[in-house]
């Protein structure tokens, strides 16, 4: 008889789940529910979607028809389960109950939404999917003032987009940096000088205390002064989405999500349970520079979990290690990148931590275009071992950082970076001596006493 395998959730994680499990038993009977009318695509580029640069037709790379025909998976969007009894095996779905030999939850996160009066009048939104991003436009066009709370990196996006489109735009932060928590300050404040030369405006130190307006937004409250706007959208981050999973009793770590095992199944008071897999958002993961917990709620992380996830929920045996979450954003003209810990995260984790950092060009110097790069590359104290780096750069941030997570994944010292390390050169790509390398080397400089 062939397996039943439910999934939860559309999005990466989810999507790759039932892909994973489609390739790996090709007979088994899949079936997908979700809340979303959309699938198959990235939150990540709504940002760029609403300012105009990407057609939302091309957002959705695929509609649930395409997974019907072309890999026999069954999609029920806008289809919300309302309870999972796992003893039984089934959920509930639309009033219906599904019977299930394998389980996959990737139910995503929610954006906080701050405990404040007005967050439910016309005009206030959150930036999660295609709908959302839909709606901010259309909101949007006849609106001049617009307040972005969160400075993040998809809140820098989306105020850039935003002024691009010709208005007024306020980003409101609570910390006392943009990117706050992932970058350092010396890393951050570029950012935010580039926004304000674009036109952008910050109210730092400061969360919103409340969205004023009669049935619709007329302004927010910040630092207690009244900021005017039409519209507020509020990227102030995402929170696992545990409703479905605390209705059966699933284990919550210290992160305040899911508490999984390198199969990705969860716990239940302290035992693993069987034929249940949980992956995305609504995960904690391993860190892989340092011992301990940690979240990483990206795209490329929900991917990997999916895989996973969806194999074992087939009968597979793969298993998911630690994350250093390596992360890039495009604001404006800009490439901000970091992987691993801040200086911030690494104190958290009660880890002292020795910075090198460096100032180049993402060209030789004398070829056209060359634009500047800084990278700022993070040891322990103690160990030398590299645990985390931030770049900010013109272009190709991507493919250093990525070089950098190798080495702190791999527990390289600064020591071993520059041992074996090496980069390609060619004029129009990178200096000779890449900045990457000239970071290290002055992290190794710091390292003496």
């Amino acid at each position: 008889m062939a397996r039943k395998i439910i999934v939860i959730g559309s999005g990466a994680a989810g999507m790759t789940a039932a892909s994973s499990a489609r390739a790996a038993d090709p007979a088994a009977e899949i079936t997908m529910f979700t809340e979303d009318a959309d699938v198959a695509y990235s939150p990540c580029v709504i940002p760029w979607a609403i300012e105009g640069k990407v057609a939302w037709g091309a957002v959705v790379m695929h509609a649930p028809e395409y997974y019907a025909k072309e890999k026999n998976i069954t999609i029920l969007t806008k289809t919300k389960v309302d309870g999972i009894d796992d003893a039984a095996k089934t959920v509930v779905a639309a009033g219906n109950t599904y019977r299930y030999d394998s389980l996959v939850v990737a139910a995503g996160g929610k954006v906080f939404m701050p405990p404040i009066p007005g967050t439910d009048l016309d005009g206030v939104f959150v930036v999660r999917t295609v709908s959302d991003g839909k709606k901010i436009q259309a909101a949007v066009k006849a609106a001049n003032d617009v307040v972005v709370a969160g400075a993040g990196v998809i809140g820098l996006e989306l105020a850039l987009g935003l002024v691009h489109m010709g208005k007024d735009v306020t980003v409101v932060e609570m910390m006392d940096q943009v990117i706050p928590r992932i970058a350092d300050r010396d890393m951050a404040d570029p950012i935010q000088l580039y926004l304000e030369e674009e036109g952008v405006k910050f109210v730092m130190k400061a969360p919103v205390q409340g969205v004023n307006g009669a049935g619709k937004v007329s302004g927010v409250t910040a630092a207690g002064k009244e900021i005017p706007c039409e519209v507020v959208i509020f990227a102030t981050g995402v929170r696992a989405n545990l409703d479905l999973t605390s209705k059966i009793g699933l284990d919550v770590g210290r992160m305040g999500a899911v508490a999984v095992s390198p199969t990705m199944q969860p716990y239940k008071k302290g035992r693993l349970v069987p034929d249940i897999y949980v992956a995305g958002d609504m995960v904690q993961c391993y860190s892989a520079v340092t011992s301990g917990p940690t979240m990483s709620q990206l795209g490329s992380t929900a991917v990997r979990q999916g895989a996973v996830a969806g194999k074992n929920a087939a009968g597979g045996r793969a298993q998911f290690g630690g994350v250093a979450s390596p992360w890039v954003s495009v604001i404006g003209e800009k490439q901000v990148a970091g992987t691993g810990l801040s200086t911030g995260l690494a104190s958290w984790y009660g880890i002292d931590v020795v910075s090198g950092k460096a100032t180049g060009l993402t060209r030789a110097r004398y070829y056209p275009g060359a634009k500047e790069l800084t990278v700022k590359v993070l040891a322990d104290r103690t160990s030398h071992r590299i645990v985390g780096a931030q770049i900010v750069a013109g272009e190709e941030a991507t493919g250093r950082i990525d070089w950098l997570t190798s080495a702190a994944v791999n527990g390289m010292t600064a020591e071993d970076f520059l041992v074996r390390s090496e980069n390609a050169y060619c004029p129009p790509t990178s200096m000779v001596k890449d900045v990457v390398i000239s970071a290290v080397e002055k992290l190794v400089e710091n390292f003496k006493p």
